[in-house]
């Protein structure tokens, strides 16, 4: 497979990096800045905002990693659009701007979701111990279906 054959990918990680593991979507996407995949764009924020519909059509696969309150260590699933904009776009679903996506541009990349359990949420800039041995299992899995362009779901 050439590099011109290769489909594009976006991993967007979003999350508040003060927040201890609330950084771990950002922190996931500076590990894998510096792995240099081919093919792979890296985005990162606090939070999703609806301007993210145009970015995200731009790919054909879409990773969102985010931190997560649930599961063991990590997951990555397959995200389907749902628009769920309700009063304010603070704090946005990746499945909405999935959706809009979908509605104001006519295409609908390959979208998973990537969670990554996190324990500790205080102000302060570093990962809980745990939080890092979840970040490293997530880079172990995901990092070879980046390299042979082909994503598909995994949990560790």
């Amino acid at each position: 497979m050439t590099a011109s054959d290769r489909p594009l990918i976006l991993v967007y990680g979003y999350g508040n990096p003060g927040r201890r593991d609330d950084g771990l979507g950002v922190s996931f996407v500076h590990e894998l800045e510096r792995l240099g995949i081919p093919n792979c764009t890296f985005e990162e924020n606090y939070q999703l905002n609806v301007e993210d519909a145009l970015t995200i059509s731009r790919f054909d696969i879409v990773i969102f990693a985010d931190a997560s309150l649930k599961g063991k260590g990590f997951s990555l699933t397959p995200l389907l659009p749902a628009l769920e904009i309700g009063f304010t776009t603070h704090a946005m679903r990746p499945a909405s701007v999935v959706a809009l996506c979908k509605d104001l541009y006519s295409v609908a990349p390959q979208c998973w979701l990537l969670e990554i359990r996190g324990y500790e949420w205080e102000m302060k800039e570093e990962l809980s111990e745990g939080a890092r041995e979840n970040l490293r299992r997530a880079m172990d899995a995901v990092v070879p279906l980046l390299k042979s362009a082909k994503v598909e779901e995994v949990r560790g």
